[in-house]
């Protein structure tokens, strides 16, 4: 049973406050460290995620946590995602490099697995206390208002997420393209319609599991580059986002076109 999403919410919003926002813009030189080359890790991470463990499996007992930092000291619980129990999946501070560089452009992103879906999401803004929320079959929500993706336009119209290769092969064959480095804010984009795709690449289920079904819920068309459905589970993978079907193919045939 899914627990009360303005539980959750309300939980969610009281780490942030109490472990993420107090640290932003004044993080100490010991508070950052690497945890692989190139990826920091703060004690704002950290802290929110060891507390977030604690009352998230409170909240509903007898589920278990997996997080992008405990991943991180553990890589085995990564496997605890593809179980048939209930999972929440925590990514305690999405967008940590900008958090580190003091840009308000990061977020605390949970969802709930059961039975290997996701079934619940929350993403939440510390800096604009905006809170995201979606219950499976019920609609995604930014506080009151319920989100909806953007209307279908043509491809050279859509705004979208990219990066990497796939940023430099599309670049002039659709609209403005962006990376804001943080997947929080790019999958809400996407759901409020103030973008019209997003592409990702390696599925770590912390960045991509709140977002994408928040995005269906919302009305969009999520599917992986083969067509396929996302599973949280199954990190090596391209994910497409779009407003609709009919936008969804014609973006994933103009990525096949243009792949080297």
């Amino acid at each position: 049973m899914v627990p009360s999403i303005d539980r959750v919410s309300s939980l969610i919003r009281e780490v942030a406050m109490a472990e993420i926002l107090p640290r932003f813009q004044k993080l100490t030189a010991g508070d950052i460290s690497e945890k692989k080359p190139g990826q920091l890790v703060t004690t704002a991470d950290l802290e929110s995620e060891r507390i977030l463990t604690m009352q998230l499996t409170d909240v509903l007992p007898g589920s278990v946590v997996v997080g992008e930092e405990g991943v991180a000291a553990e890589p085995e619980r990564l496997g605890l995602v593809g179980g048939e129990g209930a999972i929440w999946v925590v990514d305690p501070v999405d967008g940590t490099q900008n958090f580190a560089d003091g840009k308000p452009i990061f977020a605390t992103m949970v969802a709930l697995l059961m039975e290997r879906r996701t079934v619940a999401s929350w993403i939440y803004e510390p800096v604009a206390d905006r809170m995201a929320s979606t219950e499976l079959g019920s609609g995604a929500f930014l506080g009151s208002e319920r989100l909806r993706v953007a209307a279908p336009v043509a491809l050279t119209q859509m705004r979208g997420r990219l990066s990497g290769r796939t940023a430099k092969n599309l670049a002039g064959k659709v609209g403005p393209i962006f990376n804001e480095r943080c997947a929080a804010y790019e999958y809400l984009a996407v759901a409020r319609g103030a973008a019209h795709f997003a592409v990702f690449r390696r599925l770590n289920p912390w960045d991509h599991a709140p977002g994408e079904l928040m995005v269906r819920e919302a009305g969009g068309c999520s599917r992986r580059l083969d067509g396929t459905d996302y599973v949280p589970s199954e990190i090596d993978a391209s994910l497409i986002l779009a407003p609709d079907t009919e936008s969804w193919k014609a973006l994933r045939a103009l990525i096949l076109e243009l792949a080297p």
